[in-house]
């Protein structure tokens, strides 16, 4: 079977845990550099011991390698700001990027909502959200396929020790990006996004608390749709799993929450609370970082994705 070369930029903990995700999980995938700007970090001695031809000056590094031009996919798994300039610097060569930052230059994109969508339209830069986003948003995603949502709050709860410089120089961005795609994508009115590093020892599991107010609806119907949904993201991260049923909880008359209306002119009369646990799978971070392993796993299952479509396009157009 022929395989698909990739890059990925950004040698810290996402990058590397990517990395090894490709190397291990993947049949279409191939490694085809891991660029960095830290010569001595881990990341970068790690690929090479793998065999993972190693740039340790950044993407301009990446663009003046031999073998450039057979790499079709880049992921970026720097920063935000560091994207923004990353982008730039790739866009003349025709490559697909996938963000792992909250840039958010290019549409967002939770695999079992939107993946496809993205893919007919040929985007050139796919943006992975956040990780509190890649958790929830299909939750969110799954409650709006079946009743309106006028407003949709999710709390991500992760290890502090999970979350590296990358992580905390963009917590900004984490909830601004969140609460947006948590509209974009998971259809939600108004979204609001928090995250908390809990600095408990031993560190604990990804916990996220997904909080959506509706009108009348089927509940049963909302508790099916929540089960399939969390069945399609367990399909690319095993760890994910509902923590309890679904709780329906009705809004008290005279609360401020009861005002709010949907476009179709439904008075919120149910508080609808999702709990879920993300763990990792340990390819190379531990298991309770799985706010690190949902993200790596998503744009692991969207590259495959896009890779699966490059095959099946003309040289010419897949560039």
């Amino acid at each position: 079977m022929s395989t698909t070369k990739v890059a990925v930029i950004g040698s810290g903990n996402i990058g590397t845990d990517l990395m090894i995700k490709v190397l291990r999980l993947s049949t279409t995938l191939e490694m085809g550099a891991m660029v960095g700007i830290d010569p001595a970090s881990d990341g970068l001695a790690r690929a090479a011991r793998l065999g993972v031809p190693v740039v340790s000056d950044g993407v301009d590094g990446l663009i003046a390698m031999d073998g450039f031009a057979d790499i079709a996919i880049v992921f970026d798994a720097t920063s935000a700001k560091a994207h923004v300039a990353n982008a730039a610097k790739l866009a003349p060569y025709g490559k697909k990027l996938i963000d792992l930052t909250p840039a958010a230059i290019g549409p967002y994109v939770v695999p079992p909502v939107n993946l496809e969508e993205h893919l007919a339209a040929d985007v050139d830069n796919l943006n992975m959200v956040t990780c509190g986003g890649q958790a929830t948003i299909p939750m969110v995603a799954a409650i709006s396929a079946v009743t309106p949502v006028p407003y949709a709050e999710i709390v991500a709860s992760i290890a502090s020790k999970s979350a590296g410089p990358g992580t905390r120089a963009n917590i900004d961005e984490f909830t601004e990006t969140t609460a947006a795609a948590i509209e974009a994508v998971g259809g939600a009115r108004k979204g609001k996004a928090v995250i908390v590093l809990n600095p408990a020892e031993p560190p604990l599991i990804m916990r996220d608390t997904v909080l959506c107010l509706i009108g009348d609806a089927d509940h049963d119907a909302i508790r099916e749709s929540v089960r399939q949904m969390a069945e399609r993201v367990r399909d690319y991260v095993p760890g994910y799993r509902l923590k309890q049923e679904v709780q329906f909880t009705p809004v008290p008359e005279g609360e401020p929450v009861h005002t709010l209306m949907t476009d179709a002119g439904t008075r919120v009369t149910t508080k609808v609370t999702v709990f879920l646990e993300v763990e990792g799978a340990a390819h190379y971070l531990p298991a309770y970082a799985g706010n690190l392993d949902i993200m790596t796993s998503a744009a692991l299952r969207t590259a495959e994705a896009v890779a699966a479509r490059l095959v099946r396009v003309p040289a010419q157009v897949a560039r």
